[in-house]
């Protein structure tokens, strides 16, 4: 999350009366993240989140977030629920942005996740991915191989300014992953960006799940390697073993894991390494003017990248 396109009060107070919500007390952006413009708003009826969405949201593909969010909402998931206005409409245009107003979840993010964190992550995981199943929309993921490699395209010519020889990296890298990519793995609809901020916590209990921007149809055990990525290395970017094995564990209790997509785990938690290393690279070197937020360090992810490579075998990930 983060702050792009300001609001102000009287844009506000005009978009607000198109919904049965109250008037604005309290009106302030919250500064995490780095893809959509939001905000923490508290009106005279409740607490909510407003999003205005940016440059890299295509507007065809939010119809498909908003509803794979009332869904899982529907089935038990923690998620937040989109606001829909007087006349039944959730997605709305605010600032000249796409914009929608959602639920407030209660609870905090964590830093460091402890493993009964990471295993109430994996449970919750299963849910998601179980739940899922009733929703019939798909939504191919675009930021897979091939978007990997379009991505690679635009920064290939500049990654060595980051680390020397990190431009032939990705290139080895992406060579490795086009031979070992699974084929046929159980899939449906994944979070897939599913960091601890996107997480709230009350102790050990999760209250909340949010930032469904990248949902999309795509394996399930990808999402689990987004998370083994995302939640399993300390500070110092050594892997917590105690950590991962606590999730898929959790995981595997509620939602059996097939042979296969144990045995695919070190490639696809390469995979996801070199997303986010991909992602977080582009945003380092095309910083947004004025936004209120840093960027990602990419290099974070090149030292995980860098552990997966030498995986040989799924039981560093499973107990």
């Amino acid at each position: 999350m983060a702050v792009y396109t300001q609001v102000d009060d009287r844009t506000l107070a005009e978009f607000l009366a198109q919904y049965d919500v109250g008037e604005a007390i309290s009106f302030k952006g919250i500064a995490e993240g780095v893809e959509n413009s939001n905000y923490l708003l508290e009106t005279t009826k409740a607490r909510f989140i407003l999003t205005l969405y940016e440059k890299r949201a295509d507007p065809e593909d939010l119809p498909y977030f908003l509803n794979m969010m009332e869904h899982l909402a529907s089935q038990g998931v923690p998620s937040p629920l989109p606001i829909r206005d007087n006349a039944g409409d959730a997605l709305k245009t605010l600032a000249g942005r796409p914009a929608c107003l959602i639920s407030f979840l209660s609870g905090v993010s964590v830093n460091q996740p402890s493993p009964d964190q990471c295993a109430a992550l994996g449970a919750m995981l299963a849910q998601m991915h179980t739940a899922a199943d009733g929703f019939d929309e798909v939504r191919e993921n675009d930021l897979s191989l091939g978007g990997w490699h379009k991505l690679a395209d635009t920064i290939r010519e500049r990654a060595d300014e980051v680390l020397p020889g990190l431009s032939a990296m990705i290139d080895n890298e992406l060579a490795y992953l086009d031979a070992a990519w699974p084929s046929d793995l159980p899939r449906g609809t994944i979070h897939a960006d599913l960091f601890p901020d996107n997480v709230l916590f009350t102790g050990d209990q999760i209250t909340g799940v949010i930032d469904f921007y990248f949902g999309c149809t795509d394996y399930f055990a990808y999402d689990i390697a987004i998370c083994i990525n995302a939640w399993c290395f300390d500070d110092a970017q050594r892997f917590d073993a105690a950590r991962a094995k606590r999730l898929t564990e959790l995981y595997d209790i509620h939602r059996r894991l097939s042979g296969a997509e144990v045995t695919a785990l070190p490639v696809l938690c390469r995979g996801a390494a070199l997303r986010f290393l991909l992602t977080r690279l582009y945003d380092w070197l095309n910083p947004v003017k004025d936004a209120v937020v840093k960027p990602h360090d990419p290099m974070d992810y090149v030292r995980r990248l860098k552990f997966h490579q030498q995986v040989r075998d799924a039981a560093d990930y499973v107990v």
